[in-house]
């Protein structure tokens, strides 16, 4: 927006939400990997309201810290209403700035989209006052909308101040206005609380306009579901539901294939490169980015992980990893922070990376353990490798070079390092450095007893015990 439709945004974010039963301030309520509240404000920048006061009360610092410092914040510091709360932000909103949207902050389905549609009718109409407003088959729970019988705007009632026959009306208040500032600064000091929460209503700012004469306008959102508060966890999970198909919608229109939405998670911090497939039971999380041409899943969970080209993961438990292109993993892997997968790498069943580099074209594909290690190139990790990296009381590095082939069932105790091409004997725990291209090998000879399990089978059989020779 030009600087004279500069439009400030004050955000309702106060409220404990008692009826979420959290131990949380209902706006950092976790929602796809982003606090609830954030939806509302990004919905706000994308519709280019600036500057974003935020009206914080219940768990104020905590909710200051989740939210972020690209906003002003003012303090109710008594739960006195959305009236009260609106009246905190009004001083922090500057001097010459003509028009204010007050949002609710509990309604993360709100589109950049909608608020600019509110902001462009409240504008084209010259109304003082606007309120985004939606016909509800169950109005339950909101401020109905009353009108004279020529459908001028005369207020807003709230559900528990209305009479049997304005609770028949359908048309209710979504929590999200447009006012020119003037006139919203004159209106709030004549709020009052005698109703019947003892509380100032916001909404009673819009009566006070429509009886002094201010012309009122109703914005009535297409799609009702966009403006509706969430309040409680059923309601969480509603607006979770549509939040992800609205996700996996935007993906599939970008590129990406998914096989099957239903079975599909992906939080709204994730990114996904063209041409990947994601197939059934995957869930992608938190700061997970995932590159160009990659197959994930089935039954895959990523967290916080960076995935890049030409990658197949599936069946297989990540969190917080680096892996680069070409990479292959699963099935049943479990990689921890930390782990670094370098080009074309690969890791197979049963095995468990810990805070390990794993180089270029190195296989683990096998019932393997790597703990605080370093793996160097086109290393071959046979099944059954252990590296002990903890004595009790501290943890140790290993060091294993490249082209090192480290045979089955090896037991590598660290603080160790394995020089670039030596090969590691099968069944051998290794204590010592081993130099590069020598073999090392420790484990007992084998013995052989001729004769030894027939004469026992024979022993049993009487009633008798074995010699042991």
């Amino acid at each position: 927006m030009a600087e004279s439709e500069q439009v400030a945004g004050i955000v309702l974010a106060a409220g404990k939400g008692t009826r979420m039963k959290s131990d949380y301030p209902k706006a950092l309520m976790p929602l796809l990997g982003l606090p609830l509240t954030v939806y509302v404000l990004q919905a706000l920048q994308g519709a280019g309201i600036d500057p974003i006061i935020v009206v914080i009360g219940h768990g104020a610092e905590q909710v200051r810290a989740g939210l972020g410092e690209g906003y002003c914040y003012a303090r109710q510091a008594e739960p006195l209403g959305t009236g009260h709360a609106t009246m905190q932000a009004m001083p922090l909103i500057p001097e010459g700035i003509a028009r204010v949207v007050v949002a609710a902050g509990d309604a993360p389905l709100v589109t950049a989209d909608a608020i600019r549609a509110l902001v462009e009718h409240h504008r084209n109409t010259g109304a003082q006052a606007t309120v985004a407003t939606a016909q509800l088959s169950d109005p339950t729970g909101y401020g109905r909308i009353v009108r004279d019988s020529t459908g001028r705007i005369l207020g807003i009632v709230e559900e528990r101040d209305a009479l049997p026959e304005q609770k028949a009306i359908r048309e209710v208040c979504t929590s999200f206005y447009c006012f020119e500032t003037c006139v919203l600064r004159e209106a709030l000091p004549r709020l009052n609380n005698l109703n019947a929460q003892g509380e100032y209503y916001l909404t009673d700012v819009i009566g006070i306009i429509a009886q002094g004469g201010g012309k009122v306008e109703a914005w009535q959102s297409p799609d009702p579901t966009l403006l509706m508060g969430v309040n409680n966890r059923w309601e969480l999970a509603q607006a979770a539901q549509a939040l992800r198909e609205r996700i996996l919608k935007q993906l599939c229109l970008d590129g990406v294939t998914i096989v099957d939405p239903a079975t599909t998670y992906i939080d709204a911090t994730v990114q996904v490169g063209h041409d990947t497939t994601i197939e059934p039971n995957t869930y992608l999380r938190g700061k997970t980015a995932v590159g160009a041409n990659c197959t994930l899943g089935p039954d895959l969970y990523l967290e916080d992980t960076q995935v890049g080209d030409r990658c197949r993961l599936f069946r297989s438990h990540i969190v917080g990893a680096t892996i680069e292109s070409e990479v292959s993993v699963g099935p049943f892997a479990h990689l921890r922070p930390g782990t670094v997968l370098r080009r074309g790498a690969r890791i197979g069943d049963f095995v468990e990376i810990k805070n390990t580099e794993v180089g270029e074209e190195t296989k683990v594909l096998h019932l393997t353990y790597l703990g605080d290690a370093t793996v160097g190139k086109r290393a071959n990790i046979g099944a059954g490798t252990i590296t002990c990296n903890f004595d009790g009381m501290r943890k140790h590095r290993t060091v294993i070079g490249d082209e090192v082939f480290v045979g089955s069932h090896a037991t590598l105790i660290a603080p160790l390092t394995i020089g670039r091409g030596a090969y590691i004997a099968a069944a051998s725990p290794i204590t010592d450095d081993v130099p590069p291209d020598a073999l090392a090998i420790a484990r007992c000879y084998q013995t052989v007893k001729e004769g030894w399990a027939r004469r026992r089978r024979e022993s049993k059989q009487m009633g008798g015990k074995t010699d042991g020779k």
